[in-house]
């Protein structure tokens, strides 16, 4: 793929979105409603049959009241899941799954993503979700739990994101949003079915002035999924989406003296330095799926991406003109494929699963000077130049037998093992070769039995083994200062049990609870972290055990209440030495056994009362808490906790073919002052990012159905 796809992604999104009247005389056919089921576990099921914490969320759910930027908008209802918008656009937004993913300084690792089934999270466990547009998304399924171990390397949690499947003729729709702070959105979308042709399509623009001093940001996304029916038992689905982020500023952290003298503002070093962010990325898949018989199918999806990110960081000119430091400018150019293919048969009471996963990774990274003289904030002289390989392949397979109608015994293996290489082109008098390789490989056993006393209940148990390799970004800088890849790191295997019941008390509620625990070996944890560049260890074992609950309850037809409440220990249950300075010779500060891992919350809470009637006004309010957030490994500080409450109010309109609909939503509504995000172990002490305070949103909206 090249860089012209992403402009030319959206521009087709968009002609199709327009052209899309011209399928409306054509006849749609019979349409089938879908059934409320899961996929995230490779088979279809009801959430509430699975034997695994698993959520579902619809599209329409995710957009209510929304201004539809951030995926974390609408995930608060999840139990286990931390999603944080870190007002800064040039580091994506934060997710934790149970604690996994907490430590991540930008992107998403820890944790599997996936938009419509092709991964978002690449062969060594680093992932980012900037290019879901979702004002066309259909569903969001979050799976948590042992099971997430089946879908391989780092899998704390597996998030999957799935398109719009449009079940009527043709609609177009387009809306604006303004809000604080100078945001901006605009989006059309497209989606209908005719015979056996079905398309979704969509592009936005979004940008913003920012809440902080040098935080402002463009993004633009296009998103196109089309689907044919080859055959009474044969359909090719095509996906492709782009994502472009002309330039995001990084305002990076902020003391804990500067935020409470000025949340808005920013480090010095941010300004000195220019540090911003840019970002292209486009990718394709074909996913074929094909019913041999009654009881076998055949299903093979191929992908292939391209992504390229600039990013200037705030490294000290005389750290940077060191013969050995590979500079403060991140010059990183990525192509990513992969396919998997999988078999499944199905009886009455039983179904398998059995596939292979494969993926492959080739990033050129370059590293430059973050100046030119005495002018800071432009790229200087090349001080990195090297190509990195990541793949794995894969092996899985899954069975699932239910022996009687209230009991259900499933289980999996997968055997994943995932190889580093590394090719250094830059070797100077100074600079040795730093090539070398690291292969990681694990067998991730998975089983759970659930019983159903009655059609309202279900009990379940669950275990399994996962591991979490180091990512390229985590294996890139030593601490010492020295040069090449850190292939000292281990990988960190995991135990999980949960135990976990779900239950229907009576029409129209529903509740689960869930509790768990997971035990960690030679964690990877923050070495050091200074000016945006971070270095990693393996500490000893850890500890996250937990209990989460949730409800939702259909008060009447068109009011809706929703709670979710988790509370997790997270704790490292060896001591270690860490570092206080960069270049770090040796650790020398002392992490207690038993102290918190930072980042995690031990108590988070939503809760949302909506009243969406089919058409008229509409009114929705939310409320979230959040306990305090240690900053650090070292425990010794951290963000206070915070409890926020939010308010909206629509109006929808129907008049013919056109429907037309307004909203204002009020964030923060007491204008609390308080840490959206923390940046887990800086080494400048500039741990906090700052939410912003009271915030508003208007937005319009307009559809019309051919």
């Amino acid at each position: 793929m090249t860089q012209q796809f992403a402009p030319l992604a959206r521009r087709t999104a968009l002609a199709l979105a327009a052209a899309s009247a011209a399928a409306a005389h054509a006849d749609p056919g019979p349409v089938k409603l879908e059934p409320v089921v899961v996929t995230a576990t490779r088979t279809e099921a009801a959430p509430f049959d699975v034997p695994a914490s698993i959520d579902r969320i619809d599209g329409d759910a995710l957009r209510a009241g929304r201004a539809q930027v951030n995926l974390s908008e609408g995930l608060g209802g999840v139990p286990g899941l931390l999603a944080r918008d870190r007002q800064n656009y040039a580091q994506d937004v934060q997710i934790s799954v149970r604690g996994f993913g907490a430590r991540a300084s930008f992107g998403i690792r820890g944790v599997r993503v996936y938009v419509d089934d092709i991964p978002a999270t690449l062969p060594d466990g680093q992932g980012q979700i900037t290019n879901v547009e979702i004002g066309t998304v259909g569903r969001v399924e979050v799976l948590r739990g042992p099971f997430s171990a089946l879908y391989g390397n780092s899998s704390g949690g597996v998030i999957s994101l799935y398109s719009e499947v449009p079940d009527g003729p043709p609609r177009v729709d387009a809306s604006v949003a303004f809000g604080s702070d100078g945001l901006r959105r605009l989006a059309a979308s497209s989606s209908g079915r005719s015979g056996g042709f079905a398309y979704t399509l969509g592009a936005s623009r979004f940008e913003t002035d920012g809440y902080r001093q040098h935080s402002a940001a463009e993004r633009r996304l296009g998103n196109a999924k089309l689907s044919w029916k080859l055959g009474s038992d044969t359909q090719l689905t095509l996906i492709a989406n782009s994502v472009e982020l002309p330039e995001a500023q990084d305002p990076l952290g902020l003391t804990r003296a500067q935020w409470q003298a000025d949340p808005r503002g920013v480090d010095a070093s941010a300004l000195t330095f220019d540090t911003r962010k840019t970002m292209q990325q486009a990718q394709g898949g074909l996913v074929l799926e094909h019913g041999i018989d009654d009881a076998n199918s055949l299903r093979v999806m191929v992908y292939q991406g391209h992504r390229t990110t600039t990013q200037f960081q705030s490294i000290p000119v005389a750290t940077q003109a060191a013969a050995l430091h590979p500079g403060g400018v991140i010059d990183l150019s990525r192509d990513y494929e992969g396919a998997d293919i999988r078999w499944r048969w199905k009886s009455a009471t039983a179904s398998v699963v059995a596939g292979i996963a494969a993926d492959e990774l080739r990033e050129h990274r370059l590293g430059y000077q973050n100046f030119v003289g005495t002018t800071l904030g432009v790229q200087g002289a090349l001080r990195r130049d090297e190509t990195n390989r990541v793949s794995n392949a894969d092996p899985y397979l899954q069975a699932q037998w239910q022996p009687t109608a209230a009991w259900r015994v499933s289980a999996g293996v997968r055997r994943s093992s995932v190889s580093f290489r590394s090719a250094d082109a830059y070797v100077t008098k100074t600079n040795p070769d730093d090539s070398g390789s690291a292969r990681y490989a694990a067998t991730l056993p998975v089983l759970g039995v659930s019983y159903a006393p009655d059609e309202r209940l279900r009990v379940y148990a669950t275990a399994g083994k996962g591991f979490e390799t180091p990512t390229l970004n985590e294996l890139a800088y030593r601490a010492s200062g020295a040069t090449g890849l850190n292939f000292a790191l281990q990988a960190s295997p995991s135990r999980s049990v949960e135990m976990g019941l779900k239950a229907r008390p009576w029409a129209g509620a529903e509740a689960t609870l869930a509790l768990f625990q997971t035990s960690t070996e030679h964690e990877i944890v923050t070495q050091t972290n200074v000016g945006g560049r971070a270095t990693y260890q393996n500490a000893g074992a850890t500890r996250r055990r937990g209990l989460e609950a949730s409800t939702s309850w259909q008060i009447a037809p068109t009011l809706l209440a929703q709670l979710a409440a988790t509370w997790l220990d997270a704790r490292y249950r060896d001591g270690f030495l860490t570092c206080t300075a960069t270049p770090c010779a040796s650790a020398n500060s002392q992490v207690n056994a038993d102290n918190r891992i930072p980042g995690i919350a031990r108590t988070a809470v939503y809760g949302a009362l909506t009243w969406q009637p089919g058409g008229g006004w509409r009114l929705g309010a939310e409320v979230r808490s959040l306990s305090k957030v240690y900053v650090n490994d070292l425990n010794s500080d951290a963000a206070p906790g915070y409890a926020t409450v939010a308010t909206f109010a629509g109006y929808q309109l129907s008049l013919g073919a056109w429907d037309l609909g307004a909203l204002l939503r009020v964030d923060n509504i007491a204008n609390r002052r308080y840490a959206g995000s923390v940046i887990v172990n800086d080494g400048n002490g500039r741990f906090f990012e700052p939410a912003p305070g009271r915030t508003w949103l208007a937005s319009a909206n307009l559809a019309y159905r051919f």
